[in-house]
């Protein structure tokens, strides 16, 4: 590992092929020495690109003004995730339950590009009504419902429906697939996201398999999916650096001012506070978490020692990322598997490149007719 440049680390933990190939032999290398039995193959299995069944994104179906009505107030990319979502909906006249709907720009344009009734069900009563204003102004077929996706009441779906979540983080995306599933509701769409915002203390699982399996997972194992960035800029880049060696130079001085082993996390920062300088950074943190730091404090020393521990952790990250594909695969499937043994024909795909989103994975399940 201490063999890879410094400037060559983000470029290889951007794409898992080449990860995979740069540190794959030396990890089979060394799990022989120690006579491990680990098969390294599935390591190297991801979601092929060949399934993804991508279709034209619907925006030709709006006019240039209705397309910059339609996409105000949504970051570029996150316009082409909605655009390419909808794109892998099957042409019906079917109702759509919109989940965790926020102010429903993902319904509306179901509801624009497909002319469907959309149901957009979402907690909190300013989105809802935002989105009802949308609505309403366009004259669109979709009513918002304000209710929490977690209270213990009456589930809005139903059989003739299909259910449709973007990104829903978590226990809600988990919810929703329980409460279709017990609906029989017909169709379900979904793209997971944030696997780790669960309320359990462990990954309990879905599936039949998965909950005999011995594979125990944390919320902390289950954000390394998560940890692939394609779409950060340089600038970007530099900035999180810059803030992981301040934060890691300020851990090592606390450590030393309280005769500490723990590592003391801050408060989020604004990205201006990098501009003011470590010595700056230091106080301003010592102060948020009453750290009693002298006046004369020669901080150069704490820095340099940010500097090597981030060197080192972005190494451990760097192996740890070579299971990020295949976890996030495991966990896919555990949803798949969990819709296949409750009567769905299921369908794992990808509904747009990495380069809009890395969560780009699909699950298309759908209930057979009796």
């Amino acid at each position: 590992m201490w063999s890879i440049a410094d400037v060559d680390i983000d470029k290889l933990d951007k794409v898992q092929a080449k990860l995979n190939a740069e540190l794959l032999p030396a990890l089979q290398r060394d799990l022989d020495r120690n006579e491990s039995p680990w098969q390294l193959d599935l390591l190297q299995q991801v979601l092929a690109d060949k399934d993804s069944s991508q279709k034209q994104p619907l925006t030709n179906l709006l006019s240039d003004k209705e397309a910059s009505h339609f996409s105000t107030g949504i970051k570029g990319r996150k316009w082409s995730q909605i655009t390419a979502f909808t794109a892998q909906i099957k042409q019906d006249s079917s109702e759509v339950l919109e989940w965790c709907a926020g102010k429903g720009h993902l319904g509306r344009f179901i509801a624009k590009a497909h002319s469907r009734p959309v149901i957009s069900l979402e907690w909190q009563r300013s989105l809802c009504d935002e989105g009802t204003k949308f609505a309403d102004k366009w004259h669109l077929p979709q009513r918002f419902i304000c209710a929490d996706a977690f209270a213990p009441q009456q589930s809005k779906l139903k059989r003739d429906q299909q259910v449709v979540a973007l990104h829903a983080c978590g226990d809600l995306h988990v919810r929703l697939l329980r409460l279709a599933s017990q609906a029989n509701t017909r169709s379900i769409m979904i793209s997971p996201c944030c696997y780790h915002l669960i309320q359990a203390e462990r990954y309990l699982g879905m599936s039949e398999v998965v909950l005999e399996s011995e594979l125990v997972l944390s919320p902390h194992d289950l954000q390394v999916p998560l940890q692939h960035s394609t779409i950060a800029n340089a600038k970007q880049v530099e900035y999180r650096h810059k803030e992981i060696v301040w934060r890691l130079g300020f851990d090592s001085l606390q450590r030393e001012v309280n005769r500490s082993t723990r590592y003391l996390p801050i408060p989020s920062i604004k990205q201006s506070q990098l501009n003011n300088g470590f010595a700056a950074f230091c106080y301003w943190a010592a102060e948020k978490k009453s750290v009693v730091l002298s006046e004369d404090l020669d901080v150069n020393v704490y820095l340099e020692l940010g500097v090597q521990r981030h060197r080192l952790t972005r190494r451990i990250d760097l192996v740890a990322h070579l299971f990020r594909a295949i976890l996030e695969h495991w966990l896919l499937l555990d949803r798949v598997c969990f819709l296949e043994e409750r009567g769905y024909s299921v369908k794992l795909t990808k509904f747009c490149s990495e380069a809009i989103t890395p969560r780009n994975a699909l699950i298309l399940a759908e209930k057979p007719e009796n």
